[in-house]
């Protein structure tokens, strides 16, 4: 069964701004979410089409891809690293709607609570590959430094039995403050500042982490980067970010990559460009030279009478379409050697074989100024 179009899934047109799919997919989430559909496995579907046609046009340069590629533009593998709302909480906590619905909540408390799950930091890591590891595509393991849970106090940030609750709030991390007026009572909420809204305070920190409750360590991951990977493209690893808080997920991890300069290729997108000189016998009889490619050799036929800096193409030899089948062109640019020295000898063959005595020289501009005139 194809798949329905992203923009009508969501139900919003192709120029639509980021504002716009923000709130169509908002509105759509209300309706459609598993929390609020439970056992209704139809919502749930809807639901997962959803989610799915947001994470793509809510991101410009999967839009992009998607604008110009459609569907064909993404493999089955790209959506395992989509991001998926866990409850319909997360999604308005996360669509800038949790503070509203804290504030108005029944009998005036917040719902929240003073660790709301907070997601973890993203990380940014750069690898720099070789085209013909940019041509092949190669899984390679790095090590990021990141911040883990400390181990020996759990994440509290203090030593065993040197945790208490705060006595200033009492634990909820807010100090509450009512004041009476002509309209009734004004109820102000703030942060404590004894225990700066943790609701929780260290008496003895934790010597392994010194009370942050986290430590460094390096992790070894292994990534994939695919053929046809382009310079300055990100790859997106899901949850290999900073950890969260409070039991909030992990962040993400953003491995960009950079392609070295090659000796030999220049490259324009999926085509590649080389230059090869030939001697002046060959570029005036024709002859079959051998080019270089990111695979081997190819053979290049040049023909009698090539003119210098002729490009020749050689179709399906340049690096492989990202995400798509199919390669780019290698476009060799033949240059002819003119010597600088020649002999008598030379001299002589080459003005009987070539020279007419003729001097044509093109018209220059005062030629065709009196020609006018």
């Amino acid at each position: 069964m194809a798949k329905k179009d992203y923009y009508e899934v969501l139900g919003v047109g192709r120029g639509a701004s980021a504002d716009e799919i923000k709130k169509a997919f908002r509105q759509l989430a209300k309706k459609y979410h598993p929390d609020l559909n439970p056992g209704n496995k139809e919502a749930e579907d809807r639901f997962k089409e959803i989610n799915e046609a947001f994470q793509v046009l809510s991101d410009p340069q999967k839009r992009a891809q998607y604008d110009q590629f459609g569907h064909s533009a993404f493999r089955p593998e790209d959506f395992a690293d989509f991001r998926r709302y866990s409850s319909f909480e997360e999604i308005l906590k996360n669509f800038g709607f949790g503070d509203i619905f804290d504030v108005f909540s029944p009998f005036g408390q917040r719902t929240t609570g003073r660790e709301w799950p907070r997601e973890g930091a993203d990380l940014r890591y750069d690898v720099d590959i070789t085209l013909e590891e940019a041509f092949h595509g190669i899984a390679r393991k790095i090590e990021i430094p990141h911040l883990e849970e400390c181990p020996a106090c759990k994440g509290t940030g203090a030593q065993s039995g040197h945790l208490k609750t705060c006595p200033a709030c009492g634990g909820s991390g807010e100090v509450r403050s009512v004041r009476k007026s002509a309209f009734g009572q004004m109820v102000s909420i703030r942060t404590c500042s004894t225990c700066g809204g943790r609701g929780r305070i260290i008496e003895k920190p934790c010597p392994g982490c010194r009370g942050s409750g986290r430590v460094e360590r390096l992790r070894k991951i292994e990534i994939r980067i695919p053929p046809g990977v382009n310079d300055g493209q990100y790859l997106r690893i899901a949850g290999e970010g900073e950890p969260g808080l409070y039991g909030g997920p992990p962040g993400d991890l953003y491995v960009v990559v950079h392609v070295k300069p090659h000796a030999i290729f220049e490259r324009k997108g999926a085509d590649l460009h080389c230059s090869m000189t030939v001697d002046l016998a060959s570029a005036i009889l024709g002859t079959e030279i051998e080019v270089p490619t990111l695979t081997g050799k190819a053979t290049l036929k040049i023909p009698p009478g090539t003119q210098s800096h002729t490009v020749f193409r050689l179709k399906g030899q340049g690096l492989p379409h990202l995400n798509q089948r199919g390669r780019g062109d290698l476009l060799v640019l033949v240059m002819v050697h003119i010597p600088e020295k020649v002999t008598k000898k030379q001299r002589e063959a080459v003005k009987e074989l070539f020279s007419t005595g003729k001097v044509e020289t093109t018209p220059g501009f005062f030629d065709r100024l009196r020609e006018y005139l």
